[in-house]
């Protein structure tokens, strides 16, 4: 009589194998672990010495000697820009400064913070009020428990109203654009090696450089008639604000493509490097997960800590949104945008040396 075949040694034996070919595939690991570390480390970072902070200036002719002046300029949620009259309306024109408050003591005795503001702040102006509230309500404590040692007033001026598509469509123009060049550069070029395709280019009579450029300008092409989609659905659909109008457009979309050059430098680098198929979306994502979060993707980079943002800044993502924003919504024009522009040809060098060294026909 044969045996009776063991069920539970072979149901361990499965199970074991499973596990094993689970640790050895790196997506499964990758994702699985890396993914909500990062998560966790960032949104936890949100409320540890991050949150809200605000860009604000105060009037030149305000009264700089009582304790209100010292507790708005000594506390970190301020960010207090100084520079001449006409350039901070400018500023808060555009949305690039909350408000600028003027500090007056009147004949009351009591002193009141004039809060002169933009249409185009007036998303982040009731947190202002509230937190110049709680500083007064927080001082008068301390000073006079009975009744408040000041009082708010406001006052608005004209800007363009700032919406909320203003900035979440550049975000999902970069989204696209870094996704798209990443990932499709590094798989189609891994596809054509490991299919022997690049190698029969490489033998044909066919110029080795329009090889990669032929194939680079088809997806540059294509992913730039995605942009005009985006910008045209935004600005019919949901009133995107286009500054200078067409050529505000026609701005957006040379931007855009600077960027996609630069980011399909770390498809080709990527496709090079990687010795499988798996560990592709592994390394793709190890360049673009974090920039979704830090650079101003999906919420402003001003709840992050201040101490992290020189890292920020120097991101190619937030160099492409900050760029997006500020041509599209202040109606800066591309010279207007040097930085950005420095910080992402920064980038293309260094990816583009890297991805040369790195190439592989075969």
């Amino acid at each position: 009589m044969a045996p009776r075949y063991n069920q539970r040694r072979a149901l361990f034996a499965i199970t074991r194998a499973s596990f094993k070919s689970i640790f050895k595939s790196p997506s499964s690991t990758f994702f699985s672990l890396f993914f909500p570390i990062v998560l966790i480390v960032i949104f936890g970072s949100l409320g540890r010495g991050g949150g809200i902070s605000f860009d604000i200036a105060i009037n030149k002719q305000s009264d700089t000697t009582n304790i209100l002046y010292q507790a708005i300029t000594h506390a970190p949620i301020f960010d207090i820009v100084k520079s001449d009259e006409a350039d901070l309306e400018d500023r808060l024109k555009k949305g690039r400064l909350t408000a600028l408050l003027d500090i007056q003591k009147t004949d009351s005795g009591k002193y009141d913070i004039h809060i002169k503001s933009s249409s185009a702040s007036q998303r982040e102006l009731p947190q202002l009020q509230a937190v110049l509230n709680g500083m007064i309500n927080e001082l008068s404590q301390q000073k006079h428990p009975v009744e408040k040692i000041a009082s708010i007033s406001n006052e608005q001026v004209q800007g363009r109203i700032y919406k909320r598509i203003d900035f979440y469509l550049p975000s999902m123009i970069g989204f696209s654009l870094i996704g798209s060049a990443v990932f499709g550069v590094a798989f189609l070029f891994f596809a054509l090696r490991e299919t022997l395709v690049l190698k029969r280019m490489y033998a044909s009579p066919v110029s080795k450089s329009n090889i990669v450029i032929g194939e680079s300008i088809g997806r540059v092409l294509f992913q730039l008639i995605i942009v005009v989609v985006l910008i045209l659905f935004g600005k019919y659909a949901y009133n995107f604000t286009l500054a200078n109008g067409f050529v505000t457009f026609l701005e957006l979309l040379v931007i855009s493509a600077l960027a996609l050059i630069v980011f399909m430098g770390f498809g080709f680098f990527i496709s090079s490097v990687a010795k499988n198929q798996n560990v592709i979306p592994i390394y793709a994502n190890l360049f673009m997960f974090p920039q979704y979060f830090l650079s101003g993707t999906f919420f402003p980079k001003t709840v992050l800590p201040q101490s992290i943002h020189w890292l920020i800044e120097a991101l190619p993502l937030t160099a492409l949104n900050d760029a997006l924003r500020k041509i599209a919504f202040e109606g800066s024009h591309i010279n207007d945008c040097w930085k950005q522009i420095g910080i992402l040809g920064a980038w293309g060098v260094v990816i583009y040396a890297l991805a040369i060294w790195a190439f592989r026909w075969e």
